[in-house]
């Protein structure tokens, strides 16, 4: 198995520093590159992912010889910026700028990308595809703009910034992911794609990671994984997804 490397990075979009931790495979590196992995994670999440799934999957990857990025949006994490000033739109251009960032990096192959994207992040790696054009997508548990209903009191955009729990949601956030239409854009992109989904999952329903597969093209590999919720909270469960995942990254059979 190949040793690895992490290495603190930080890039900046609009005058803001966004943080994060390159993973890099160590070892004879390829003439062309190390293939690529960029990580999303989630509304409210972080760059570790719940129960550090970012961190253990990039780890995983590096041993395999695949340089991992993640990374806290802006408002997030270690990342500067004002929670209330998410937009979906700024963290699109975080998610190019970070492809852009890790495609320059000389250990890196530019056009081996994979592009991973959990609940919201999922949204946002659908969405952004079209613009980041990676060599493969993948999504657990993506979300769907509809998720978000639920932070309109009363049917209503809030008049400002909500408390959602000590996270203050502004209201151009909540009007400008109710405008997304990422199954349209995975419909439109044609690319290799997988799609993991817990079939316990409450909080974004399985039908929707089955309707990102059913757009993404008749080609798109869906796990659905038994029992498993939105976060994969059992070892089993993340077992499997690990699993499933190392092999689509690396173009396997997820069926080995």
């Amino acid at each position: 198995m190949t040793l690895l490397h992490e290495e603190p990075i930080r890039f900046q979009v609009e005058g803001e520093q966004l943080v994060g931790l390159l993973h890099l495979p160590t070892g004879e590196r390829p003439a062309q590159g190390w293939p690529a992995l960029l990580m999303l994670h989630g509304f409210t999440g972080h760059k570790s992912g719940d129960h550090r799934l970012h961190t253990l999957f990039a780890r995983q990857m590096a041993a395999r010889g695949v340089a991992a990025l993640r990374f806290d949006f802006r408002g997030y994490g270690d990342s500067q910026g004002d929670f209330a000033a998410v937009t979906p739109a700024r963290q699109l251009a975080d998610v190019r700028a970070a492809a852009d960032w890790l495609r320059a990096r000389p250990e890196v192959d530019p056009e081996r990308l994979t592009l991973l994207g959990h609940s919201l992040g999922g949204l946002l790696a659908a969405q952004s595809a079209p613009d980041v054009a990676p060599h493969r997508l993948l999504l657990w548990a993506p979300a769907l703009p509809e998720y978000f209903l639920q932070y309109l009191p009363g049917g209503q955009l809030p008049a400002g910034v909500q408390d959602l729990g000590g996270w203050p949601l502004g209201r151009p956030f909540l009007e400008e992911v109710l405008r997304l239409n990422p199954l349209k854009v995975a419909r439109g992109w044609g690319g290799v794609a997988a799609v993991m989904h817990g079939d316990a999952d409450e909080t974004c329903p399985p039908a929707w990671g089955e309707q990102y597969a059913q757009a993404l093209g008749p080609g798109t590999d869906l796990a659905l994984i038994e029992d498993a919720n939105h976060t994969f909270d059992h070892l089993d469960h993340i077992q499997t997804l690990f699993d499933l995942s190392r092999r689509f990254v690396l173009g396997e059979s997820l069926q080995a």
